[in-house]
Order: C-alpha cells, then structure tokens, then sequence
C-alpha cells in the first residue's frame, strides 16, 4: 500500500455492541484524560455509553463487566458518555482519525465578565457537591505517524483546544462538566517530532476534532422532537457556571 493510501485508510477499526466501542490499533500508543488514564501502549481504546440514572461508583468492575459483555475481551483506554454510540461520528483527514460522540446536558459555562450569564453565583446554578451527571464530549484522536514524547501529549491540547472552540461556536459553552480526551500514535509510523497546529498532525487534528464534534451534535440534537440543545446553563439539567474571580498580579 502506497503512502498516500495507507494514510487515507481508516486509523482505527471500530466496532460497536452493546452500547460499546472499541477502537483497535494494534501496538498504539494511547494517552487519555479520562477514568484510570495516563499513558499505556495496547491494541485497543473503548467508549462506552453508560444508561440514564447511572450511578455505579466501582469502575473497575463496571467497566470490565461492560466490556466483557460486549464481547470484548481486551482491557484498554476507557471512557464513558451518557451519549449513545449511534450518534458517535468519525472523521479523518490525512494521517489522523477523530472519533466523537458530543452531548451537552451538562454545559461548563466560562464566562469573562464578573457574573455568570443571568447575573446569578455559580452556586446557585449548580450543586457543587452532587455527582456528576454525563452528557460529556468524547473526543478519540489517532495518527499514523509516530510522536515524539512531547508530541503526544501536546496533540491532546490541540485537540482539547478544538473540542472547545467548535463546541463554544456552535453552543456558546467551551465544554460539559465531563468531557475526556484520549490521543494516540503509532510507534512504527513515520516519526513526527511536533504536532501544534501548524503542522501535518495537528492540522489535520483540529479539522478532524472540529468537523466530528459538529456532526456528532448534528445528530443527536436532529430530531425537533427530541431533547433540546440548552441555551443556557439554566436551560440545562446539570451543568456549572464557574464565575469566581482569582486573584491577579505580576510575578
């Protein structure tokens, strides 16, 4: 396979039972945000959507049950949405691939001027002290090539910095009260030793991020019958609005 097919072919294989996805790669390298994250080398990352009410506080259990149920015998990168895998989109574009699956029932508002957008605290939006509740963005990113050990986690800022400037354009809030990030790369790829957004990776990264994100809401918010996107924190069932204010001073 020439280059150029190679790095238009898919990055991951996904596959999707039982409200879980498994991403496969062999011999990835993976770094992620979210439950038990940090780094790890493996052949596989999962999302998995998780039912209404769900409260399970033993993830190591919950996880390897649902994964196992699935008929997924691999343990890998894990992270879990209130968002259904139906509405999981796919995008890829030169050598890297973004998996999303995008909800915003719980915005993480972050407002720049002294009140929250109503003029109310924080507090009185949001119960700091109850659980969280997952609507959450997911966001996998992958790339053929191999990243340096700087390169892979500034890709994951590259990719947090997309998730949140499509999100805050297309819903005014930069994220949910749960989004996670997992990024990955191939060791046996051709070796990239950067991957801000002007190179090929993150380039392609924040194309990727920005167009999957948008198709994932695309999909779950078409049906004008169904849950609405809030308009406001307030219009949300859970979410947060962080308008304390720091302290600031020269150094």
């Amino acid at each position: 396979m020439s280059e150029e097919a190679a790095e238009a072919a898919a990055v991951f294989e996904a596959t999707v039972r039982d409200g879980v996805c498994r991403l496969r790669r062999p011999g990835t390298r993976w770094l992620s945000t979210g439950y038990a994250g940090g780094t790890s080398v493996g052949p596989v990352a999962y999302n998995v959507t998780v039912p209404d009410g769900w409260s399970e506080t033993d993830l190591d259990v919950y996880v390897r049950e649902r994964r196992e149920r699935a008929g997924f015998d691999e343990p890998g990168p894990t992270l879990l949405t209130g968002v259904e895998q139906g509405h999981a989109r796919r995008a890829r574009l030169g050598p890297v691939e973004a998996v999303v699956t995008a909800g915003v029932s719980n915005p993480a508002a972050l407002p720049t001027d002294a009140l929250s957008e109503s003029g109310r605290t924080a507090d009185e939006r949001h119960d700091r002290d109850a659980p969280p509740h997952p609507g959450t963005i997911n966001v996998f990113v992958g790339t053929t090539r191999a990243l340096a050990a700087g390169a892979l986690p500034n890709l994951l800022a590259v990719a947090a910095e997309a998730k949140a400037a499509t999100l805050l354009a297309r819903t005014g809030f930069p994220g949910t009260t749960t989004d996670a990030v997992v990024v990955s790369c191939d060791p046996n790829g051709e070796v990239e030793r950067f991957s801000g957004s002007a190179t090929t990776v993150g380039a392609a990264a924040r194309a990727c991020v920005r167009d999957a994100v948008c198709a994932s809401l695309a999909s779950r918010y078409a049906d004008p019958d169904g849950r609405p996107m809030p308009d406001s924190v307030g219009d949300a069932k859970y979410g947060v609005v962080t308008d304390e204010r720091a302290r600031v001073s020269r150094l």
